[in-house]
């Protein structure tokens, strides 16, 4: 049978090979029969705190085992796990819950929310309940994964597609052959996917509890990791370490490494096709509203250095500008799509209104260009474009030059009121050591047009980004004005 539910595809693997290892995190080691039958099991534990069909489970949990079998049991009641980031904090975290009306909250102690049912973290189900099959139920959505996006407001992106596997057709950006090393946080979409794609193709699938550039390279290299996928500010620690740390270690079992999630700096790219090779390096782009995406290998980025690739999965690309006319190749514009299987087919929303559409196409707001053979060039969102003396700058090409330095461990360029310029460009940088201002103005004038450089230079202790690369360039204009 090629189409299961989650909960049956993963019943099958128990039955044909109990004891082979399907999860490594941290220290805990767990085969696809204890897989099966500990999810069983705490599937029956939330059926008796009013979970049922079509409810959303919202987890509060680390990157962990307890995590997974969690997302498993709620499959196998036809429920919708909501996976949120462990290091929210109360008042983001309890924004998210309002818009999620879960049945159960997982990962939170009583007292914490005062409606519906919650089991804090750890909570184990009584050993009287059985660990057997439960009756197949497919979940009407595979996950409920939390966006503030460009506005800070909590919604969650529910796909339209049901919680079923089908190894026929199983996505080819996570078919691993052996073992998938994850080192993002599973309250993201690649991350997540990632995992239970992984786990349901019968994959050994490791997963990192804090992502560490050396640990990474050391758990590659014990598991013979063929394919991972990487944010590009894991990439640039990576890439950090000292070249005897980083060329020690054996990962030549690596068949497919991608970048996605936020813009990859071209020069940062291009070190990795030296390092891997052109074959093993590879770029995705796309919403997690699945509106549409690119793709491009290693190889075509040499040819087209800088692109994210051309649509694929069919779906269509073009650029409008803000008068919703098509600009041709080259010109900067907003980025709209159209899915393979038209307007309105592969997401909803739960505290927002789907984004407005031109004739059918949709944008989520990201800026971008066509070359003349179809490949896009990302910009920003459209939300972070600054505008100063009349000209459109976007922060993701300045903080790319920025991280090239290697004082700066993360960064975002952000756009402040200005009385003669409209905005001046203010820079944010987490640096080794103390910032060296006129270092990093040197540096940049080597790699930027003189209006692109920063007016201002803002020293912090903390990383700028989340675990998932993402920096919230709206809050920190926010919090500085």
């Amino acid at each position: 049978m090629a189409r299961q539910s989650y909960g049956a595809a993963l019943g099958d693997l128990a039955a044909r090979d109990p004891d082979r290892e399907t999860l490594v995190c941290g220290e805990h080691r767990l085969s696809v029969g204890e897989l099966d039958r500990r999810s069983n099991r705490l599937a029956r534990a939330y059926a008796d705190l009013g979970v049922g069909h079509g409810d959303r489970v919202s987890f509060c949990l680390p990157n962990g085992i307890e995590l997974v079998i969690g997302c498993f049991a709620t499959w196998k009641l036809g429920a919708v796990p909501n996976p949120l980031s462990d290091r929210l904090p109360a008042l983001e975290r309890d924004a998210i819950l309002a818009v999620a009306s879960p049945a159960l909250v997982v990962g939170i102690n009583a007292g914490e929310r005062a409606a519906g049912a919650s089991v804090p973290a750890g909570f184990v189900p009584d050993a009287a309940l059985s660990g057997g099959p439960l009756p197949d139920r497919t979940a009407p959505h595979e996950r409920a994964l939390a966006s503030g996006g460009s506005t800070g407001i909590p919604k969650l992106i529910l796909p339209k597609s049901d919680a079923a596997y089908d190894r026929e057709n199983a996505s080819p950006l996570f078919k691993a052959r052996r073992a998938v090393l994850v080192p993002g946080p599973l309250s993201h979409a690649v991350p997540f996917s990632a995992t239970f794609q992984g786990i349901l193709a019968g994959c050994e699938v490791v997963v990192m509890e804090r992502f560490d550039a050396s640990r990474f390279l050391a758990l590659v290299e014990a598991h013979r990791v063929d394919r991972v996928s990487l944010v590009p500010t894991m990439m640039l620690r990576i890439w950090r370490l000292p070249e005897g740390e980083r060329l020690a270690r054996d990962v030549s079992s690596l068949e497919f490494v991608m970048s996605g999630g936020a813009p990859l700096p071209a020069w940062l790219m291009r070190c990795w096709i030296e390092w891997l090779g052109a074959e093993v390096m590879h770029e995705a782009f796309g919403p997690s509203e699945r509106i549409g995406g690119t793709f491009i290998s290693g190889t075509e980025w040499l040819a087209h250095p800088g692109s994210v690739g051309r649509p694929s999965a069919g779906a269509k690309i073009k650029i409008l500008d803000t008068d919703r006319n098509e600009l041709p190749p080259g010109e900067m514009g907003e980025i709209f799509m159209m899915p393979t299987a038209g307007p309105g087919t592969t997401y909803e929303y739960v505290g927002a209104t789907a984004n407005p559409r031109h004739k059918g196409w949709e944008s989520v707001g990201d800026m971008g260009y066509l070359d003349s053979d179809g490949y896009l060039f990302l910009g920003d969102r459209r939300s972070d474009m600054i505008l100063t003396g009349g000209r459109n700058v976007y922060p993701a090409e300045i903080e790319a030059a920025l991280v090239e330095h290697r004082s700066v461990r993360s960064c975002a360029v952000i756009g402040l009121p200005d009385e003669e310029f409209g905005q001046r460009i203010h820079a944010i940088v987490e640096c080794e050591g103390e910032l060296d201002e006129e270092a990093l103005r040197r540096h940049l004038a080597e790699r930027l047009v003189q209006y692109k450089i920063p007016r201002g230079f803002e020293a912090v202790k903390t990383s700028l980004r989340n675990e998932a690369g993402k920096v919230r360039r709206t809050a920190l204009r926010a919090a500085r004005l």
